[in-house]
C-alpha cells in the first residue's frame, strides 16, 4: 500500500518539473516510473522516514522488479531511479520544509545507485549486405504501405536518425538534391532536448535508389508540411496517404513496420533470422570504438553526421556494434496506424 500523502506530493513533484522546469512530456512520463521505485519502496511510511527504512532503497533496488520479472534493475535504470529519487526527496524538503524536517539532507545527497553486475549484452545492428536486400526486396506497384516502409528503412540508415525524428520529418526537411536532412524543431522534428542540426546522408546508390522513388510519389501527393513517412489510410482496398500529424504512438508504428518488413526480406531474399527490425538506424552515423570507420569512402560522409553516436557496421563486416540503439517504445506492441 502506498501512502497518500506521499503520492500526492509526488504528484505536486510531477506538475513542478512539467510546469516550473519545463521538462518534456516524455521526461515527466519516465520521471513517474521512476518514483514509483521509490513510492512502492516506501510503503506506508511517510517521507521523512525514508532514511529509517531497512533495507535501504539502493538495496531494494538491487534486489527486486516492479515488472514481476526475476533479477535486478538494469544499471541505467537503477541509476535513473536514484536521481530522480534524489531530486524529488530535495524539492519535497524544500518545498515541505517542517514536514520533512526529520529527513537529513546529508542522508538524501549520499544516495547512490546499487553497484549491479552488467550482464553482456549482444548489439545488435544491420550490415550493409543485409540494408541492401532490405533496399532489393520486390515491392507490388498497389502496395503503397511496403514502397514507404522499404523507402524508410534505406533512409533511416544513410541518414542515422532517431526514431522519434524520423516520424516527425516533414517532406519540406528532406533535400535528396543536397543529401541534406534538417532535423530542425522549428519545422516540428522531435529531436533530442529539441536541439536543431542539418545532417547529411551517406551517399550509397543502392540505398538513395527507393528512398528518391518514394520522395518523388509523397511529393506529389501530399503538401510538404505532410510527413514524409506518412500515415495511410485503406479505403476499400485502396491505401492512400494521409496529410495528419504523427500520433504519440507513432515511434512504436514504426517498429511494428520494421518487423514486418524484415520479416518479409527474410522470408523472400534469405536473409539471416537473427537481423533486428530496430537496428536500421546504427548504419549510418559511425562513431567506431576505436577511432576510424572501416569502408574508405563512406568514412568522411559518416562524420559529418552531429546529431548521433553510435557504432557501425557500414561495409558488412560482422564486427560493427550499434551501442546506440531504438528507444525502449521501439520493442513494445502497437496500435499504431500504418
Amino acid at each position: 500500500m502506498i501512502n497518500r500523502a506521499n503520492y500526492l506530493k509526488a504528484r505536486a513533484f510531477l506538475k513542478y518539473v512539467d510546469q516550473v522546469t519545463q521538462l518534456r512530456p516524455s521526461s515527466v512520463k519516465r520521471y513517474r516510473f521512476y518514483l514509483k521505485h521509490l513510492l512502492v519502496w516506501l510503503g506506508e511510511n511517510p517521507l521523512d522516514a525514508a532514511s529509517d527504512i531497512q533495507p535501504s532503497f539502493p538495496a531494494r533496488l538491487s534486489e527486486s522488479r516492479l515488472d514481476g520479472r526475476s533479477g535486478p534493475l538494469a544499471p541505467a535504470t537503477a541509476k535513473k531511479v536514484i536521481q530522480v529519487g534524489r531530486r524529488f526527496l530535495t524539492w519535497a524538503k524544500l518545498t515541505y520544509p517542517a514536514e520533512m524536517d526529520s529527513l537529513p539532507q546529508l542522508w538524501i545527497d549520499s544516495l547512490r545507485p546499487p553497484r549491479i553486475a552488467e550482464e553482456p549484452a549482444d548489439h545488435e545492428f544491420v550490415t550493409l549486405d543485409e540494408i541492401k536486400a532490405i533496399a532489393s526486396l520486390g515491392v507490388d506497384d498497389g502496395d503503397v504501405i511496403m514502397q514507404r516502409d522499404r523507402a524508410a528503412a534505406c533512409l533511416l540508415y544513410v541518414s542515422g536518425m532517431r526514431a522519434g525524428a524520423f516520424v516527425s520529418l516533414p517532406i519540406q526537411a528532406l533535400d535528396l538534391g543536397a543529401g541534406s536532412v534538417q532535423q530542425w524543431p522549428s519545422l516540428g522534428v522531435r529531436t533530442k532536448n529539441s536541439k536543431s542540426a542539418t545532417t547529411y546522408l551517406i551517399d550509397i546508390p543502392e540505398l538513395v535508389k527507393p528512398v528518391h522513388a518514394w520522395d518523388q510519389y509523397v511529393r506529389a501527393s501530399l503538401p510538404e508540411t505532410a510527413m514524409w513517412f506518412t500515415p495511410t489510410v485503406n479505403y476499400w482496398g485502396d491505401q492512400r496517404l494521409s496529410s495528419r500529424p504523427p500520433g504519440t504512438g507513432r515511434v512504436s508504428g514504426l517498429g511494428k513496420r520494421m518487423r514486418k518488413l524484415f520479416a518479409a526480406a527474410r522470408l523472400a531474399l534469405q536473409v539471416p533470422p537473427q537481423v533486428p527490425p530496430r537496428a536500421c538506424r546504427a548504419g549510418a552515423a559511425a562513431r567506431p570504438r576505436h577511432g576510424r570507420l572501416q569502408g574508405g569512402k563512406h568514412e568522411s560522409d559518416a562524420r559529418r553526421h552531429p546529431g548521433h553516436r553510435p557504432h557501425l557496421c557500414a561495409t558488412g563486416r560482422a564486427g560493427g556494434e550499434a551501442q546506440d540503439q531504438w528507444p525502449h517504445e521501439w520493442q513494445r506492441g502497437s496500435r499504431a496506424i500504418s
